[in-house]
């Protein structure tokens, strides 16, 4: 794993000088153009990317030398498996075209439970590239997976520091289920979406917040968690700079009214446009709600998550990603307190807590609940900040460590457990 750190030695300056830096950087980077902004973020991360572009080039390798002639190929199995068959199939056909073989309990309707975006990718690329679906849908996965790592680097760095951000980013290509950030599923498209609009909803660019949510909307139908946090965030700073300027605070500032109100109204339209869509297929507005109950997924509160998690205590036999997955939920949960107690931004704690929400409180496919707090990459700055704070060699330790086991992890699910990651 590339060193944490490249930047050279030199000699501090005076400690008035090093706090005076610290309190302009992010005012500067919070004003300055977005494609600066960009770049500058792009110089910085770069050891981040490289770190975890290698482990998970490792996690790939790793499936790619256990598997014997009795596995699929290592492209069926990255490309063309579980979920990617219906998002390569939707971008080929489109959604009214039947699907032989895959959609015989779910009815007519069941390819509308996958949300557009990632398909449209998919048929774009297509167009453009002389490459079959499949391969192009799991290159738009894989360049999506960097684009996120970056988002998550950069999120983590404004509101922590350097050190911990790289850690994170780390962290995040080595998760329960951060295989799947190398197949073609939603999950790397989904979370590059919203790291990227939380980033610019933190620098307070609005416009570009709700616009990316928007597309997240239409990627899966956890986007509501994006959808709320910025929406949210944009609403508190609408009435805050209202208040201050009935109270001649913000005189002289530029009026923010137009972004705040534009990232509230776009926002939710990618999100609800899919929603009002399906009802229409359907002929009913709980259209999309009941294509979801035929593929076995409903919100029961947490039930079902409960009695799950106490499954692995009280009933035996135990199969490994049952107890990774009770592990993951359970971890979460603690973590997000923690993020609670660390004072994270508002809309970061909206935006992983609307993530758990539906995660534990959906019921049906426990074995992915881990798979869907991938996203959820805020809950992951506690462990970054305390291994950013150890020692270097105990910080390498325990990140190899996790790196080998998550490595272990990944064959694991690729190659031996039976059903979707």
């Amino acid at each position: 794993m590339p060193p944490i750190q490249t930047e050279p030695a030199r000699t501090p300056p005076p400690r008035s000088d090093r706090t005076h830096r610290r309190r302009r950087t992010p005012a500067t980077a919070a004003a300055g153009p977005l494609p600066r902004g960009l770049r500058a973020a792009a110089s910085r991360a770069w050891p981040a990317l490289l770190a975890y572009a290698a482990v998970r080039c490792l996690g790939v390798a790793a499936v790619a030398l256990r598997a014997d002639g009795d596995d699929p190929s290592l492209g069926t199995m990255l490309a063309g498996a579980y979920d990617a068959v219906f998002y390569t199939h939707i971008a080929e056909y489109g959604y009214a075209a039947p699907m032989t073989g895959s959609c015989t309990v779910q009815g007519p309707l069941c390819k509308y439970a996958f949300f557009p975006l990632y398909p449209a990718l998919i048929r774009g690329g297509s167009t453009l590239l002389p490459l079959p679906a499949a391969q192009v849908a799991w290159g738009v996965a894989v360049v999506a997976a960097l684009l996120a790592a970056w988002g998550v680097y950069a999120v983590v760095e404004r509101v922590a520091d350097r050190r911990t951000a790289v850690v994170a980013t780390v962290l995040w290509g080595i998760a329960p289920h951060a295989m799947v950030e190398s197949m073609a599923y939603t999950e790397p498209v989904f979370t590059a979406l919203c790291a990227w609009s939380l980033y610019a909803a933190l620098g307070h660019r609005w416009v570009t917040a709700g616009v990316l949510a928007s597309l997240a909307g239409l990627t899966r139908p956890s986007g509501s968690a994006v959808v709320a946090a910025v929406v949210l965030a944009a609403l508190w700073a609408l009435f805050t700079s209202r208040r201050r300027s009935a109270s001649g605070e913000d005189r002289g500032r530029p009026d923010r009214t137009g972004p705040l109100l534009t990232a509230v109204a776009v926002a939710p339209l990618g999100w609800f446009a899919w929603f009002g869509w399906v009802g229409h297929r359907a002929g009913d507005w709980r259209g999309y709600f009941e294509v979801q109950e035929r593929w076995g997924s409903t919100f029961d509160g947490g039930s079902f998550t409960l009695h799950r998690v106490a499954d692995v205590f009280l009933k035996l036999p135990l199969n490994l990603n049952t107890a990774v997955g009770a592990a993951t939920v359970v971890a979460a949960v603690v973590t997000f307190a923690v993020c609670m107690q660390q004072r994270q931004p508002v809309v970061l704690l909206v935006y992983a807590g609307m993530l758990l929400l539906i995660a534990v409180g959906g019921a049906g496919y426990f074995h992915s609940k881990a798979r869907f707090l991938l996203p959820a990459f805020p809950l992951l700055v506690p462990a970054a900040r305390a291994l950013a704070a150890a020692r270097p060699a105990t910080m390498h330790a325990l990140l190899g460590t996790a790196v080998g086991l998550s490595t272990a992890y990944g064959v694991y699910l690729m190659l031996v457990w039976p059903h979707s990651p």
